[in-house]
Formats: structure tokens, C-alpha cells, sequence
């Protein structure tokens, strides 16, 4: 049975506010010296990834609508292959500079679809 389009985008968005909470209150420093919240941040996004690796199976016109989606796979790809060569200020800024923008879109998908 083929999940609903809406589930992947909950996924995202659970994981998306996950990683607000387990970032919180840290600085950069603070993250980067943390191997517990850094793990937790980096599992949520390769969940935020394969969501929409998968709605994009599922419903490619739907995760176009969602901005820059293929690089978020690609940053998905990066976390699970090449995880020896993470770079935490990387993830950082993806945190607060990408995360945001990511989860007002797949917020408003939801609602709109919820409304429809």
C-alpha cells in the first residue's frame, strides 16, 4: 500500500522541528563539540532527505514545489556516504540558514492539502 503524499511531508516536518529542539540554545562551538546532538541532527536530516527522495516518486510535482529538494537528497547522500567527511559547520549552517525556509514550505503544502 502507497503511503499518503502527507505522510512524507509530516516526516519532514517532524524531523525539521526535532532538529530545532536538539540544537536549541547551542552556538556553533557548542554543536561541533557535541557528538550526541550532531548525530541526532544528522539522522534527521537523512529522514528529512528520503521523505522527499520518496514524495518525489511518489508525486513529482508536489516536491518540486518544495524548494531546493534535489540537494536536499543530495545532502541526504552526503550525511549516509560520505559520513567521514561530514563537516559539522556545514551541517550548522544548513541548520539555521535552510532549515527554516524548508519547514514554512512544507508547512504550507500541508495546510494547503489538509485544506483541500
Amino acid at each position: 500500500m502507497q503511503r499518503d503524499v502527507r505522510a512524507y511531508l509530516w516526516d519532514v516536518r517532524e524531523a525539521a522541528q526535532a532538529i530545532g529542539r536538539f540544537v536549541g540554545d547551542l552556538g556553533p562551538f557548542d554543536y561541533a563539540e557535541s557528538p550526541m546532538v550532531h548525530a541526532a541532527v544528522e539522522r534527521k536530516f537523512e529522514i528529512i532527505g528520503e521523505a522527499l527522495n520518496q514524495l518525489a516518486k511518489l508525486d513529482s510535482s508536489l516536491a518540486a514545489r518544495i524548494p531546493h529538494h534535489a540537494q536536499i537528497v543530495a545532502f541526504r547522500n552526503q550525511l549516509i556516504h560520505g559520513y567521514a567527511l561530514v563537516n559539522h559547520t556545514t551541517v550548522w549552517n544548513v541548520v539555521h540558514q535552510d532549515l527554516p525556509p524548508l519547514l514554512d514550505a512544507v508547512r504550507g503544502l500541508l495546510a494547503e492539502l489538509e485544506s483541500s
